[in-house]
């Protein structure tokens, strides 16, 4: 019997968001989602004086989570369920969309002058995906400390270890230390999906180097992984069981239905359903029109 695994890269698609450089990993054309996974934005490693480079004004969500971790900087969310919290290294922030929720995202005024992370948006099964719209800031995540490197949980679980962040499917986020001449190797659930995207340094993959703005698919059915450094480095690793519901994404929104997607457009435009965000300065995004809206993304 073949032990052969999945090792697909892809190039990520570069694009501007504001004054901020963003290397889109999910969804490309090549790969939709990666279990319930289904948007990857890395941005920075970036410095900077007076201008902040993250200012993203009110815009709306529905059926999905996004999660928001941070190598450097800052970034305060607020929402239109009131709450504020500002992410630093080390910290998650989870909001949880459901049925509807607007938010804005932007450097503080007090600021380290750095910026560098990732977010991403994990799909919301159909069971949950009408709930009441959530929002959690977990002040530290569990760290792993393992011979060769560390594991920093913010989704899922690993090595027996699970984050307190609230998920809805089988999910896996971490971001893996891996220490200068090291090796680091430890057990994945094989019926997940993974992804992986170097972060920072240097690492090789089972032998494989892995390359800046780049995501890689390992598939599913792997037992373990195992990474090693010359330098030092950081990896982002995604994973969870195959999302079995198709789904259509357009814009800010996760559905099912074409009708559904114009729906929510028209309750933002209206100003129903998703609340304002009056702690933020400034008008709030204005939905594009419907001329791109596709056909559901299929099932990956």
């Amino acid at each position: 019997m073949s032990t052969s695994h999945t090792f697909e890269s892809y190039a990520s698609r570069d694009i501007r968001l504001g004054d901020l450089q963003i290397a889109r990993a999910l969804p490309i054309r090549q790969r939709r989602m990666v279990g319930p996974w289904c948007f990857l934005d890395r941005f920075g490693p970036v410095s900077f004086g007076e201008v902040s480079p993250m200012d993203i004004a009110p815009h709306p969500h529905i059926g999905l989570q996004t999660i928001t971790w941070l190598l450097a900087g800052e970034v305060r969310h607020n929402d239109s369920l009131g709450y504020e919290a500002v992410a630093t290294p080390g910290v998650v922030n989870v909001m949880t969309a459901g049925r509807g929720i607007a938010h804005a995202e932007r450097t503080p005024v007090a600021n380290s002058g750095r910026l560098s992370g990732v977010q991403l948006w994990a799909a919301l099964p159909d069971a949950h995906r009408a709930m009441e719209p959530a929002f959690e800031s977990i002040a530290q995540v569990p760290a792993v400390e393992l011979p060769g490197g560390v594991i920093r949980l913010f989704s899922g679980t690993l090595e027996g270890t699970t984050s307190p962040a609230t998920h809805y499917s089988g999910i896996l986020g971490a971001d893996l230390t891996i220490h200068s001449g090291a090796a680091l190797a430890f057990d994945v659930q094989p019926s997940y999906e993974h992804a992986l995207m170097l972060l920072e340094g240097n690492c090789e993959f089972e032998g494989n180097p892995l390359q800046q703005q780049r995501l890689y698919s390992l598939g599913t059915h792997r037992a373990s992984a195992a990474f090693r450094s010359k330098g030092g480095g950081r990896v982002l690793l995604i994973g969870g069981i195959p999302f079995a519901e198709q789904i259509l994404m357009w814009w800010n929104f996760v559905a099912r239905t074409h009708d559904e997607i114009v729906e929510a457009r028209t309750d933002w435009v209206e100003h129903r359903r998703f609340g304002e965000v009056p702690a933020h300065p400034g008008p709030r995004l204005e939905a594009p029109d419907l001329s791109d809206l596709a056909r559901p993304n299929p099932i990956s």
